[in-house]
Parts: C-alpha cells; sequence; structure tokens
C-alpha cells in the first residue's frame, strides 16, 4: 500500500560527514500536517540504479527523492513546493535544473535549451550556476541533473543498462516520458539546493554510459 502522506529522502553515502550535512537540512525542512518524512542512506552501492530500485521497492512513500549525499536542501518549504508541483497527475519528475531538450551528443548541459538554477562548485568555486528563468509555475523539459530526483511515482531504473554513476538520470527521465509522464524544473526565486560537488569527474566511465544512452534514446 503506497503512502501518500510520506516522502522519503534516498541518498547514496560514502562520505558520513557530508552525509551528516545533507540529513541536517532535510531535518530542517517544514513538514506539512499529517506528513512524514523518512531518510535511508545507501551505502556500499556498486551503482546507483541497483541501489535506487532496492531503495524505491523497500519504501512505501509515495514521494521519492533521490539525491546526492552533497545536495544540501537550502528551500525550507520543499515539501509544499513539490507536493503543490504533483498536484498534477500528469507530472512524475521534478529537478532543479535541466535541458527542454537533448542533444543527439547525449550530454543535456550542452543543450542550448537550458533551464534553471543551483548553488554548485563543479568549477572548484561555489558560486551560482542559472541557466534561462522558467517562464511560469514550472517548464516542461527532457532531462534534469540528478543531483537530485523527485518522484510521485514508482518506475524501475534500468539498471540492467546503467551501472555506473552516469546517465542513470536522463535515461530515468526517459522511462517516465515514454509512459506519458512529464519532467519539469520549476520556477525557483533563489535555488532550492546547494550542490558541493567539487569539480566533476567525466573519466569513470561517462563516455561508455553516453553511448548507452544514445544507443538506447536517442537513436
Amino acid at each position: 500500500m503506497i503512502n501518500d502522506k510520506k516522502v522519503s529522502f534516498i541518498i547514496a553515502v560514502n562520505d558520513e560527514l557530508i552525509f551528516s550535512k545533507c540529513e541536517s537540512h532535510i531535518k530542517n525542512l517544514i513538514v506539512p500536517k499529517d506528513f512524514e518524512i523518512e531518510i535511508i542512506p545507501i551505502r556500499n552501492a556498486l551503482y546507483l540504479t541497483k541501489a535506487y530500485n532496492n531503495c524505491m521497492n523497500s519504501s512505501d512513500s509515495k514521494y521519492k527523492v533521490y539525491l546526492h549525499q552533497d545536495v544540501f536542501i537550502i528551500n525550507t518549504n520543499f515539501i509544499n513546493d513539490i507536493l503543490k508541483i504533483f498536484n498534477l497527475e500528469s507530472i512524475g519528475v521534478i529537478g532543479v535544473c535541466g535541458a527542454k531538450t537533448i542533444p543527439e551528443n547525449g550530454i543535456w548541459w550542452e543543450s542550448p535549451q537550458l533551464v534553471g538554477k543551483v548553488y554548485d562548485s563543479h568549477t572548484g568555486v561555489m558560486g551560482l550556476l542559472k541557466f534561462n528563468e522558467v517562464e511560469s509555475e514550472f517548464n516542461e523539459v527532457d532531462g534534469i541533473d540528478g543531483l537530485i530526483i523527485i518522484t510521485q511515482y514508482d518506475i524501475p531504473w534500468r539498471e540492467d543498462i546503467f551501472k555506473s554513476w552516469h546517465f542513470y538520470d536522463l535515461s530515468q527521465c526517459f522511462e517516465f516520458k515514454k509512459l506519458g509522464y512529464k519532467v519539469v524544473v520549476p520556477k525557483q526565486i533563489v535555488p532550492w539546493c546547494t550542490h558541493d560537488c567539487g569539480i566533476v569527474n567525466t573519466m569513470n566511465g561517462f563516455d561508455e554510459n553516453r553511448l548507452i544512452f544514445i544507443e538506447n534514446y536517442i537513436l
């Protein structure tokens, strides 16, 4: 039985200090009346799709927030904000940054139609990463950044083809869209999240999984 008054935060963890900061931000969120939250850390995960599937299948919450351990939710009204968007049953996934179209090379951030914002340190320095403004309450997109993926339906992650830490996010967006659900980026007056990721490593299977993504979703 799905519990529609429950929000689960699912987090892959390999650094307990960073996770404790992530957890403290979650515990600081405003929880709507009659709702409950749970925090599910994933330790010793070989890859995200399998870990996310295990947590998805073991949790009864309708609303699931899959986030990296270095993502800190600074919008204390986060839960109310996502519930308002999820009032539209056609919306399956919410993210904070994304692309309206995915280029043929599969690299979402090279799209000319990027939207959203986040405080981010991918250059090595923390700063505001800001794309085009969302015009209304939200913009529909083809894909979002996996730093945070918020869902209101359970659709299996493609652990059969993605066995690393790349392209699981775009894959999941396309799986939702196949079933007719929308993927959206909401309007954020100020960013909802800080992503203290540091300089991104694209050497650990990025290109291999990019080609898998193209083969399965673009061609």
